[in-house]
């Protein structure tokens, strides 16, 4: 194998997301719902055979050392290859947004180069190399949407509905650290969910619409009133807004609006993209449809 392309690395969405405790380092503790959608970045793979390591960016400039670079070369040192590989990058999932658009292309790296480069690693040994890259990283590499937990390290595949949600992304990076570290948060903590598994009426309880909420919000509209702008166009449209993970994107989901018709007419998700390309300027919004799986979930056993 010489090459990958149009390998897909998608974004994804905290259905809720609830700050349960805190660890004796300083580390939060977490409960939430991942799930995977369909706003995803696009990245190819060239095998190089004197060992280099490239990234070259299709769209917007990333950081000269991104998580895509790191994750290459922790793949690279541990496995002990004499490979190497020229990545180009399409950043289509903005960054700063708690969308995981950084940890998904970190995730879809290690995936993709143990396929180029031949190294036949099961999903066991990459989930090993994926907390060193990033909290979200091994949710990526598990390949499931999931029950998580702890401070993201703990995962428990979850079958969710396929469901449409409109996402928006304010022109505002919030730095997680930030999010954390603000006094609308100190003291802030909502009951752990317990029992959840394999209790299938509480597993339903946390996937229905109204449930839970983001503990984060508050902190992040707080830090940038974009935040609460977002929120709220969504919540005059769709009925609900909600943000996900610690970044400045909120998401609404698109209710069916016929109790005749279940899905959603042409023309209805025509006026919804319309009216998300009539957002402000430096405003990024798009409709998403969740993933049952990640696109590459059978590319290790």
């Amino acid at each position: 194998m010489r090459a990958l392309y149009d390998v897909p690395a998608p974004a994804k969405l905290n259905l809720f997301l609830h700050v349960v405790g805190r660890r004796e380092d300083g580390y939060h503790l977490l409960q939430s719902v991942f799930v995977l959608i369909d706003w995803s970045d696009t990245l190819h793979f060239e095998l190089r055979h004197d060992g280099q390591l490239h990234r070259h960016d299709l769209g917007p400039a990333l950081p000269e050392d991104d998580l895509s670079l790191r994750a290459a070369r922790l793949l690279q040192q541990r496995s002990g290859t004499a490979l190497g590989a020229d990545i180009s990058v399409l950043k289509r999932v903005p960054w700063g947004a708690g969308l995981g658009g950084g940890s998904s292309d970190a995730a879809s790296v290690l995936l993709a180069l143990n396929r180029l480069w031949g190294l036949n690693w099961s999903r066991a040994q990459l989930l090993e190399l994926a907390p060193l890259l990033g909290a979200d990283v091994p949710f990526f590499v598990g390949g499931r949407n999931a029950f998580v937990e702890g401070i993201g390290d703990r995962l428990t595949p979850l079958e969710v509905p396929v469901e449409r949600f409109a996402v928006i992304k304010p022109p505002v990076e919030l730095p997680t650290k930030n999010i954390f570290s603000s006094p609308l948060l100190s003291g802030r903590k909502t009951d752990a969910i317990v029992a959840l598994f394999p209790a299938n009426d509480v597993t339903h309880t946390i996937l229905q619409p109204g449930f839970g909420h983001n503990d984060l919000q508050a902190a992040a509209e707080n830090q940038a009133h974009e935040v609460a702008q977002a929120a709220q166009w969504l919540r005059a449209r769709y009925g609900n807004s909600r943000m996900t993970g610690s970044g400045s994107a909120v998401f609404a989901r698109i209710k069916k609006r016929a109790t005749i018709d279940v899905s959603l007419t042409a023309t209805k998700l025509e006026d919804d993209a319309s009216a998300l390309a009539s957002l402000p300027t430096k405003w990024a919004g798009r409709l998403c449809s969740s993933l049952s799986r990640h696109p590459l979930d059978g590319w290790v056993g």
